[in-house]
């Protein structure tokens, strides 16, 4: 399976109205919530990595990261051994799509975060926790980041900076197993289906918010779809576990909409980010008052089948699991990667599709009536992987270093992680040189041959 587009943290969702009406489904692939962009390594120390291959000398901190809409996002890496890419995109995603699903450390990390800088801000009382004292911002987040790194990678991991190693020491003792936090905004589920002249939904709202601002689709006046409550109120706001409904003429054609949630508010500590490309993943240890958004869509037929399809990562499992609920009267059958599947009507089927670790894929589901939708993205679910001296990093910041080495070049990564396609290219680069040289010397004999 070709990857034509790389996208973490999979939920993608579509409907076909489906009475001979021809539809192809690419959306947007996200799940809501906060999507945001790593501006990179804002405020760290150092720690060395103990490894098979010798000891590793990297920059260990707090990201910072950019929330489309407003907002800023501070976070710490839980995928030690893959690099960040420069201006990754990310989207706050459940740790079920993250290694951090099949880790039975997970809560420790989110105690460690809780309960560490940024969100302890008092660094005399932390030092004194810690049992040391003269804890600088610097030092507070690389024995965060160590501690943490401790659980999510399984890492042997020391800060350099005493005092930096005595926090991250009492903070990896003291953990504690917390429950993974509630999403910052989400539909649940993103896809629903109908009769027109029915109520289509109901499709809740889970939120930490206030309240959130409902819109609805966006030819709403001209198509008569209205989003309401059961009462038939139509709504324009809403709040966490609020109901909402599609209201479709009766007399409407076969057709699908779109509505749209948004709200602003901090994301819960402990929440993931996933990047679109393969850039590692990272925990919310902070954020300001941020914009968070989610879709719905809805899809309905005079008759035959109808169905709605959403697809999610799911890391246990090792794949991605495709659901597709049929509210129409008469079976819906689809072919995903060659095979037919079936899903009798007011029914609902999941489809699970293993894949291995870092696998991109690019596959489509068909069905009657031109019935397309396409679901893209790369499995990245374990930690795993080899730090490097030659990891290209930020230009702005530091290295990683062997201990004792020099400083490697930078180039387009950040300063914590590594990759193991560097070495690889530099082997096919010094491949290259040696039979450019070797083509220099048989054609200079040639010319010599020629010449006498």
């Amino acid at each position: 399976m070709a990857a034509a587009v790389t996208v973490t943290g999979l939920m993608a969702a579509g409907v076909l109205s489906g009475a001979g009406t021809a539809v192809a489904v690419d959306t947007p692939q996200t799940q809501g919530g906060a999507t945001a962009t790593i501006n990179g390594l804002k405020t760290y120390g150092e720690a060395v990595i103990h490894e098979d291959g010798g000891d590793q000398r990297v920059s260990a901190g707090l990201f910072e990261m950019s929330v489309d809409g407003g907002g800023t996002l501070q976070t710490y890496c839980v995928d030690l051994h893959n690099p960040t890419q420069r201006d990754a995109r990310y989207q706050e995603t459940p740790w079920s799509g993250t290694s951090l699903g099949t880790n039975k450390d997970a809560g420790r990390i989110r105690w460690i975060l809780q309960n560490s800088y940024p969100q302890v801000n008092d660094l005399a009382a932390l030092a004194r926790h810690a049992g040391t004292s003269g804890l600088t911002e610097q030092d507070a987040a690389a024995g965060t980041q160590v501690a943490i790194w401790r659980y999510s990678d399984g890492a042997k991991v020391d800060a350099v900076d005493p005092r930096a190693e005595k926090l991250a020491d009492y903070l990896e003792k003291s953990a504690r197993n917390v429950g993974e936090p509630q999403p910052s905004l989400t539909l649940d589920p993103p896809a629903v289906s109908g009769r027109p002249g029915d109520l289509l939904g109901p499709v809740t709202v889970h939120t930490n918010a206030g309240a959130v601002t409902v819109s609805p689709p966006a030819d709403a006046a001209t198509s008569g779809v209205r989003i309401i409550d059961r009462s038939g109120k139509v709504i324009t706001s809403a709040r966490n576990g609020s109901q909402l409904f599609f209201d479709i003429p009766e007399d409407a054609a076969d057709g699908t909409a779109q509505l749209s949630v948004q709200a602003s508010t901090t994301v819960p500590v402990g929440r993931a980010f996933a990047s679109e490309s393969r850039s590692q993943t990272q925990i919310l240890a902070g954020s300001s008052e941020s914009t968070v958004s989610a879709t719905a869509t809805a899809g309905w037929a005079e008759k035959g089948s109808i169905p709605a399809v959403s697809a999610r990562k799911h890391c246990a499992k090792g794949g991605v699991d495709i659901t597709t609920a049929n509210k129409g009267d008469e079976p819906f059958t689809f072919r995903l990667m060659g095979t037919e599947h079936t899903v009798p009507a007011h029914a609902s089927r999941t489809v699970s599709v293993p894949l291995q670790e870092d696998q991109a894929y690019d596959f489509t589901i068909t069905g009657p009536h031109g019935f397309s939708h396409r679901f893209t993205g790369v499995l990245d679910c374990k930690t795993q992987g080899t730090i490097t001296t030659e990891t290209a990093q930020l230009r702005t910041e530091p290295s990683p270093v062997a201990v004792g080495g020099n400083t490697a070049d930078t180039t387009n990564l950040a300063a914590t992680g590594g990759s193991m396609i560097t070495p690889m290219i530099a082997g096919v680069a010094i491949g290259l040189v040696v039979i450019g040289g070797m083509v220099l010397i048989v054609l200079r004999k040639r010319e010599s041959t020629h010449g006498g």
